[in-house]
């Protein structure tokens, strides 16, 4: 074999040398990138796969749910909670053009009212309070009692969906923060001081309820009543 020792030779001999790895990589290369795509793809099929196969099709983004005004709610439509499925969900922007400064300081800032001078202490006719802001039934007239706490107090929820229940260790104490199961607002506090069956005290704030009395709705039934042959 002819050995190739000059100078030019050992150059050109190199350059077919680098020219042929560089191919090698660049096929190396596209073969790498097909095989990434095929991956991607793959995985991507598998998951339309597995939510057509499961039923769970793709989450969509849900329309906002707008509150009740509670200042228009009657005491049946309180009553029926036609939205008690629902699950309202607002900016605080959105809030703040709801609610007055009061209103808004309780519910959302989770302030509370001074005692005995607010306005369902010592209110006692018959009917429904619905959440202030969102018209969310809370509690009846059935279960609210003078708890001489200065503040508006129930022995048990109009429903056991109707309020939840978080931990609330503000101002060096403990205690178990009551708020609206649907808007999430601020409406008081529970303790267990209350009278039998429950034992359970549902302190309030009157600012986040509003009343829908009873009275109204027996009016109307007397009238259907005697419109009828």
């Amino acid at each position: 074999m002819k050995k190739t020792n000059s100078f030019a030779e050992r150059i050109a001999l190199a350059l077919r040398t680098i020219q042929a790895m560089k191919q090698k990589r660049s096929r190396l290369f596209a073969l790498l990138g097909t095989l990434t795509g095929v991956v991607i793809l793959t995985t991507s099929l598998s998951m339309l796969n597995k939510n057509h196969v499961s039923g769970h099709p793709p989450k969509q983004q849900q329309p906002t749910v707008l509150p009740v005004n509670p200042d228009t709610l009657t005491y049946q439509e309180a009553m029926s909670d036609s939205q008690r499925n629902q699950h309202i969900n607002l900016t605080e922007e959105q809030w703040r053009e709801r609610l007055d400064d009061d209103e808004y300081r309780i519910l959302r800032e989770k302030g509370t009212e001074l005692p005995f001078i607010n306005e369902y202490n010592n209110f006692y006719e018959e009917g429904v309070y619905v959440c202030r802001a969102c018209g969310n039934p809370l509690f009846h007239s059935d279960t609210k009692y003078n708890s001489r706490s200065g503040w508006p107090s129930f022995w048990e929820p109009a429903k056991e969906t109707s309020v939840d229940e978080k931990p609330d260790n503000s101002f060096f104490m403990k205690r178990t923060e009551t708020v609206c199961s649907r808007c999430g607002s601020h409406i008081g506090h529970v303790f267990d001081d209350g009278p039998q069956p429950t034992g359970l005290r549902y302190c309030m704030n009157s600012k986040a309820l509003k009343f829908i009395p009873k009275k109204d709705a027996d009016k109307k039934e007397d009238g259907q009543k005697q419109q009828d042959p």
